[in-house]
């Protein structure tokens, strides 16, 4: 029998699967569909300071292999979420949580994340560093080496919780912004987020979505996924949660190849609801064909 368990750091997960921030809520909607205790962990949606409707509409488009988005964090706030969210997530779901946070600057980061120190179901914290910085001219966090290590050291200073920092691939070198991270303390990295991309209408020769751009995700996105996870498992000795594309448990076991120790399933989501109940149920015959009887072994193993 294949054992799926994985390691997070000191954060046990029963298997490696974990629906992706901004596509599972916080958890309601899939509980109606099926037992969340089946999971390994879920990371809930993007959640910033204050509430954000988000941005205007169209906001999702269609694309080959794959979808646009720019919702623009739409969420209630920090302190609704851990005032109405949290509890509701006790009831649908025992295991370990992992909490995404956004933020438009350092005291933004480093508020949100105090907030959730005491909230003992929360495991890990997942800072998207993909957010602007407000006090910096608009440029992302996650776009500089200096920024990505200082949002990092803001986060570390006040919370005990293990810290996983969210990459951006819109980088020319996402190593450096990982060893950034590592070297300013983070417990672990979670990689990729979407790529940056737009469509335009040819009816109305104008951006198919009103923000002009969104975020690339789905399986459009694999093998650039694979790429930035292997490159940063060769440059730091972190766990890295890899994301970006995975739609089955054969996606699965390539992103642990990689150097992945857990793996997040984003857009497939979406796509079928039910995604991530089916990438469990088929892990132990994969891990089979593979020889693996522990998964957690595939980690890093496709490195010389």
């Amino acid at each position: 029998m294949v054992n799926l368990s994985v390691r997070l750091g000191d954060v046990e997960l029963k298997n490696p699967v974990i629906p992706a921030s901004g596509t599972f809520g916080y958890g309601r909607e899939y509980a109606e569909l099926y037992d969340l205790d089946l999971l390994g962990s879920f990371s809930w949606k993007g959640t910033t300071a204050a509430p954000r409707p988000g941005n205007p509409q169209p906001r999702i488009a269609e694309t080959a292999a794959g979808m646009l988005n720019a919702v623009g964090l739409q969420n209630p706030g920090i302190d609704a979420v851990i005032a109405e969210e949290v509890p509701n997530i006790a009831k649908i779901f025992h295991g370990p949580v992992i909490a995404n946070v956004g933020g438009f600057s350092l005291q933004e980061y480093a508020e949100n994340c105090a907030k959730l120190n005491d909230i003992d179901q929360v495991a890990i914290l997942e800072v998207n560093i993909s957010c602007p910085n407000v006090h910096a001219g608009g440029k992302n966090f996650g776009s500089d080496p200096k920024a990505a290590a200082e949002v990092t050291r803001a986060v570390k200073a006040v919370t005990k919780k293990p810290v996983f920092m969210k990459l951006s691939p819109n980088v020319t070198d996402i190593a450096e912004i990982a060893k950034a991270c590592a070297d300013a303390g983070a417990d672990g990295l979670c990689l990729i987020n979407t790529l940056l991309g737009m469509r335009i209408d040819l009816k109305t020769k104008r951006p198919l979505i009103a923000n002009r751009t969104g975020g690339l995700s789905g399986p459009a996105v694999f093998p650039v996924a694979v790429r930035m996870v292997w490159d940063v498992y060769e440059a730091v000795k972190l766990p890295i949660i890899g994301c970006g594309g995975v739609s089955s448990a054969e996606d699965v076991c390539e992103m642990m190849l990689a150097g992945a120790s857990a793996v997040e399933i984003g857009a497939a989501n979406l796509r079928d609801p039910y995604a991530s109940k089916k990438i469990i149920e088929a892990l132990p015959g994969v891990c089979e064909r593979l020889g693996a009887e522990r998964i957690a072994d595939l980690t890093g193993a496709a490195h010389g």
